[in-house]
């Protein structure tokens, strides 16, 4: 897809080709263990593949592909090609002025919405938000989502082919936010698209769409950061630190080389408990308490080593993402937020927030102990152009961005109006 329309600023990386989902034909990839998971002792769970990253001849569902060339990083070193994996819904305008870009979180993909299917083993994960009537309106907007760099969802990431031909594994370079924004102004370039009418995005991509923000002024109109932060504390790095260890202590994770490992062998339970770490920090202690309490789990007994039901909630969540992600890619997007400073080169956080252009809308989740509500206070007191921060209320703590759709919908729709 292209415009006449002049673009405003030269691709970061050199010009890419655009491969469609429609008549792609690569062949299925070959592995020494089955692509299925098998199954342990009847009637036990399938057992857990070594990972559930997308792999080349996987089926692509929506997703589309653009090749980028090389990419220079900001700590040092080279990714010698990137490929991007994104989706798309609704029309470009003629004038180009209906774009919005979407920003998943650690663990999300492109998949915000539509039907779990082929390629899609869940169904979009912000359909509250996104879709024909919603309040970024698809018949509206033409909406643009990429699945990160460092993701395992098609964009290039540690289990992506390296130049040796094996997977990247542990040799995945060090990238940061500032890396993952330099891919999507690419895309952006690509697509022929000048500027855009939102970036939006919660958590991870919050991060994203502020450095996007003052990256690139000139080609955001207007930015909403939802449960995010201008830099991470030292009480998010913290909790972030303990969650890399438990992949790194997993025997499983060999160094990150664990791709060719059969079902059940691979860093599972080292991914499992970072994700019970995340998790717990992912909800308000409000809900934990009235929601599970001190309740065993059914048929279970904690004083005969049996589990509580908050216990046996996380060890749930543990698995279930341990059977949709890959334990790399959580180390490698980690990491990314472990270093996000937005105000890194730029005088600090105060002085790069007042170069941000766009008009912004600041939210916050009055119960998130994640990124707590004082953070978006720093955002939007230091942006020209925010306003006062909106609060979500809910009992959910952080997740609040992904489960309060009314509220949250309202607020950006009304965002949206105003502009």
């Amino acid at each position: 897809m292209s415009r006449e329309r002049p673009r405003r600023s030269a691709p970061t990386t050199p010009v890419p080709t655009i491969r469609s989902s429609s008549g792609r034909t690569s062949a299925r990839r070959s592995r020494t263990t089955p692509v299925r998971p098998t199954t342990g002792a009847p009637g036990a769970a399938p057992l857990i593949p070594a990972s559930s990253a997308w792999r080349e001849g996987d089926p692509v569902g929506r997703r589309n592909f653009i090749d980028l060339g090389a990419l220079d990083l900001e700590a040092g070193g080279r990714l010698p090609a990137v490929r991007l994996a994104y989706e798309t819904w609704g029309t470009l305008s003629a004038s180009g002025d209906n774009a919005v870009l979407v920003l998943h979180a650690l663990t999300g993909d492109s998949h915000v919405t539509g039907p779990a299917g082929p390629g899609h083993p869940t169904a979009g994960w912000w359909e509250s938000l996104v879709g024909p009537g919603a309040p970024i309106d698809t018949d509206k907007y033409f909406v643009v989502a990429p699945n990160v760099l460092g993701g395992c969802q098609g964009t290039t990431g540690p289990s992506s082919t390296a130049p040796d031909g094996r997977p990247w594994g542990g040799r995945f370079p060090q990238i940061t936010v500032r890396d993952q924004v330099a891919v999507e102004l690419a895309l952006t370039d690509t697509l022929g698209i000048s500027d855009w009418a939102l970036v939006v995005g919660a958590s991870l991509g919050g991060l994203r769409a502020l450095e996007w923000a003052a990256s690139a002024p000139n080609r955001v109109r207007a930015v909403a950061a939802i449960a995010t932060a201008a830099q991470t504390s030292g009480d998010q790095i913290a909790s972030f630190h303990t969650q890399l260890g438990a992949i790194h202590a997993d025997p499983g994770y060999a160094g990150g080389d664990y791709y060719d490992a059969a079902d059940g062998a691979g860093p599972h339970v080292g991914l499992g408990i970072a994700r019970q770490i995340a998790h717990a920090s992912y909800r308000s202690a409000r809900e934990l308490d009235e929601r599970f309490g001190r309740i065993p789990q059914g048929g279970e007994d904690p004083l005969g080593g049996g589990r509580f039901a908050v216990q046996s909630y996380l060890d749930h969540h543990g698995d279930k993402l341990a059977r949709r992600f890959d334990a790399n890619t959580y180390l490698v997007l980690t990491r990314t937020m472990i270093t996000h400073d937005i105000g890194r080169d730029r005088g600090g956080v105060e002085a790069a927030l007042a170069t941000i252009t766009a008009r912004a809308l600041v939210v916050a989740v009055d119960t998130d102990r994640l990124f707590p509500p004082s953070q978006s206070e720093r955002i939007a007191a230091g942006i020209p152009r925010a306003g006062a921060v909106r609060t979500v209320r809910s009992d959910f703590g952080h997740d609040g961005f992904l489960i309060e759709a009314g509220q949250l919908g309202d607020m950006v729709a009304e965002f949206l109006a105003e502009g």
